[in-house]
Formats: C-alpha cells, sequence, structure tokens
C-alpha cells in the first residue's frame, strides 16, 4: 500500500491557524497527523514548514490548501509560493459544498484544518498564483472608496440629527460640515487613482472598456467586481461565481406546514452587492433588455427588490461573461 499523494490542510484567522497533515494511499485509505496551531506570522510560517518536513511523508507529492478567507490567508499563501511549495486557495463556498457532502456538523479550527487536508487529497484543484500587482492595489483602492463613502454616510447622519436637535454648538455644526467635505475630497482622489490605475495598464483597460459597454455600469462597479474576484481567477463557472458573491438562492420549506420566504443568501462578498446596487437601479430604467426582465419578474410580487437583485445577478454574469469572451454587450 503505497502513499500517492499528501495535503496540508489549513484553517485560517487574523491571528493564526490551524494546519493538520493527510496522506492517501492507492486504495483510497487516509491518514492524518495530529492538528497543530501556529501564529498567522512569518514565525509562525517558519514552525509550519518545520512540522510539515517532520511529518510528511518523503518522494509524495506535497500541496497546501486553505480558504480564501478575507484577506488572512494572503501572506502565508505568498510565503509558501515563494518558497516553492504548490497552494490551492478555494473560494470559502466551494470548501462549504465539499463539508456538507461529508455531513460535518462540528465547526471547530481542528476539525475545518482536517477536512481541508482530506479536500486536497480527494479532488483536484487549481494551482495558486499570486495576483498582480495592479489587481492588489485596484482591490486595496476600491475598498478604501466604499469605506469612505460609509464614513460620509455615517458623518452626514450626525449631522441631520445634530441639526435637528434643540441648540447644538455651531462649533459642532461647522465641524460636521468640514468633515464631509473633506471626505468628499478623498473620494474624488480614490476614483482619480482608480481610473489611473486602469489607464495605465493596457490589458486591463481594454477589458473595463468592453464591460463598461454595458449601459448603467460604471467605472467604479466594473473596477469592484474585477478586484474583489482579482479578474476571476479562481471562478470557473456562474453557480460558482453567483454564490461567492451571495446572490445563491436560500429556501426554506419542509412538507406542507413550513413556507418560509425564498431569499439570497448574502454570504458572500459584499463589495460585489454594494457595487452592483445601483447600477442594477438604473438598468431597471434604461436598459431594454434588463427592463423587460425587471418587469416580468416582478410581476405579482410583494417586493419590488426580488426584481432588482434579480438585475443585479444578471449584471455580475454579464459582466464575467463580456471579461472571459472579450466581446462588447450588443442589444438584442
Amino acid at each position: 500500500m503505497d502513499s500517492i499523494k499528501q495535503c496540508v490542510g489549513i484553517d485560517i484567522s487574523k491571528s493564526s491557524f490551524a494546519a493538520s497533515l493527510c496522506v492517501t494511499s492507492d486504495d483510497g485509505v487516509l491518514g492524518y497527523r495530529d492538528v497543530s496551531n501556529f501564529r498567522n506570522e512569518k514565525t509562525g510560517f517558519n514552525q509550519l514548514m518545520r512540522w510539515v518536513r517532520k511529518h510528511q511523508e518523503k518522494d509524495v507529492p506535497l500541496v497546501f490548501l486553505m480558504e480564501a478567507t478575507g484577506v488572512y490567508y494572503e501572506s502565508l499563501a505568498h510565503h509558501l509560493h515563494k518558497i516553492g511549495q504548490q497552494v490551492h486557495v478555494v473560494l470559502p463556498n466551494t470548501s462549504k459544498h465539499y463539508f456538507s457532502s461529508l455531513n460535518i456538523k462540528t465547526k471547530t479550527d481542528k476539525v475545518d484544518a482536517k477536512v481541508l487536508s482530506r479536500f486536497g487529497v480527494e479532488r483536484r484543484h487549481k494551482l495558486w498564483q499570486p495576483p498582480s500587482r495592479e489587481l492588489l492595489e485596484l482591490r486595496n483602492l476600491t475598498r478604501y472608496y466604499v469605506q469612505l463613502q460609509e464614513q460620509k454616510t455615517a458623518i452626514n447622519n450626525i449631522k441631520h440629527s445634530k441639526e435637528e436637535s434643540f441648540k447644538v454648538q455651531s462649533f459642532i455644526l461647522q465641524s460636521n460640515k468640514k468633515l464631509i467635505t473633506q471626505i468628499d475630497k478623498q473620494i474624488t482622489q480614490c476614483k482619480l487613482k482608480i481610473e489611473q490605475l486602469i489607464a495605465n495598464s493596457q490589458e486591463l483597460k481594454r477589458k473595463v472598456d468592453i464591460i463598461l459597454s454595458i449601459k448603467g455600469v460604471g467605472i467604479i462597479t466594473v473596477a469592484t467586481i474585477i478586484a474583489e474576484t482579482l479578474g476571476f481567477v479562481q471562478v470557473r463557472n456562474i453557480k460558482q461565481l453567483v454564490s461567492y458573491a451571495g446572490y445563491d438562492v436560500v429556501q426554506r420549506e419542509s412538507g406542507t406546514s413550513v413556507k418560509g420566504r425564498t431569499r439570497i443568501s448574502k454570504k458572500g462578498n459584499r463589495y460585489i452587492r454594494n457595487a452592483l446596487y445601483f447600477p442594477a437601479m438604473v438598468a431597471c430604467r434604461y436598459n431594454p433588455n434588463l427592463k423587460e426582465v425587471y418587469r416580468r419578474i416582478n410581476q405579482n410580487k410583494p417586493s419590488k427588490m426580488i426584481g432588482q437583485v434579480a438585475i443585479q445577478r444578471k449584471l455580475l454574469v454579464l459582466i464575467y461573461t463580456l471579461w472571459k469572451n472579450e466581446t462588447e454587450f450588443q442589444i438584442k
């Protein structure tokens, strides 16, 4: 009985990660090493490699597998790639389906690391490659753009409450106005930086211009979706993309007594959904194709948001399709 593959599954968080080593033999038998915990920093990365060298089987292909959990996985993934290791980074919704297939109900770091290591030896995964500098910088800028908008909304709410309050000092009112003015300037500068970054990359600009042929979709929306998916590099199909963005449908029905509302999961990338909200509103009014879809979906529906969310999903799929096929949107 010979070992044919081994995988280090890593469940990672902000400050630490758990690692499990799974080895599979040619007859499908799985063997595990004890799960160990490490700090999510350079010292922890070095300790991980010492642990791996101690427990791995020699001359057997070794891979590392982790989830794309926020930004916490990035430092470790870059470190492992830099030292020549084979790394797989899977989207959380992908691993979630695998966990469900095994009927795993316990949720701990050790259990997750163990299951991820099994996921690595039982399935084939695409090798992870570090994203380009342009895409990383674009994601930093687009996320900061959203954060500035959120700060502006918060200050505007404070400003409104103070203006409606009784005898609020002029200093407070003037301070709120100055803060909003300063944030507006930063928003303008951030948008300019985004546009400059895209313009400086011939390949990126060409693809963005193709997607901008969709009526109602602006450069911030396109930049955000491209940045959050890192150029759709980990996306294999539309279903996976929709789930990653949180647009997958959740139904709650059981027998004849339980008839819950059908809704989207929202367990996905909030930046993508945020970027598509206003473009979908515009598309529902001015894009002939999508306007008809919006009207048809909302017939006899209690809320217009059902059609609005459906248009957001369609815009996301359309952007993905144009990016992959590199063809402009054609109105039928």
